[in-house]
């Protein structure tokens, strides 16, 4: 009997530092702020699949001229995928469809890019568009933006 309570606090307890441990890494990416909640959708097919595969959900931050994007469900202090501002540029946009919208938050946009030859989306809020939007269009002088 004392085995098994053991056991149970310490499973208890495992769970607890779990949870923990993703509330910091999520505060420690926040922290230097600029950062939007963000699904990405990477390597997209010509025609996207509407049954909602692929989404992973995440959070992006601004950093300088490149975006990072970290997965949600992950205890990894590195972005998964950095996207630089020079080499993002934009097909279109449209609203989720079919079972995308339960794979996506509710006020999601979903954004059509390509990066480096690789086809991604970036479902993100609208507000959250218009940012990012804003920051692509503000690029240094000589860099070129391709927003379409």
């Amino acid at each position: 009997m004392v085995l098994a309570l053991t056991v149970c606090g310490i499973v208890v307890a495992l769970v607890v530092v779990g949870l923990f441990l993703f509330g910091l890494r999520r505060r420690l990416i926040q922290r230097s702020g600029g950062t939007f909640d963000c699904s990405l959708r990477w390597d997209v097919a010509e025609k996207p699949d509407a049954g909602g595969t692929g989404w992973s959900y995440g959070v992006a931050r601004y950093n300088g001229d490149r975006i990072e994007w970290y997965r949600v469900f992950s205890y990894a202090v590195r972005p998964r995928r950095v996207l630089e501002r020079a080499q993002i540029e934009v097909a279109g946009r449209r609203l989720p469809e079919g079972e995308e919208e339960l794979a996506l938050l509710s006020d999601a946009v979903v954004l059509a890019c390509t990066h480096r030859g690789t086809r991604l989306e970036l479902a993100m809020s609208e507000d959250a568009l218009t940012g990012f939007l804003a920051w692509l269009e503000a690029a240094p002088p000589g860099q070129r933006v391709n927003v379409a």
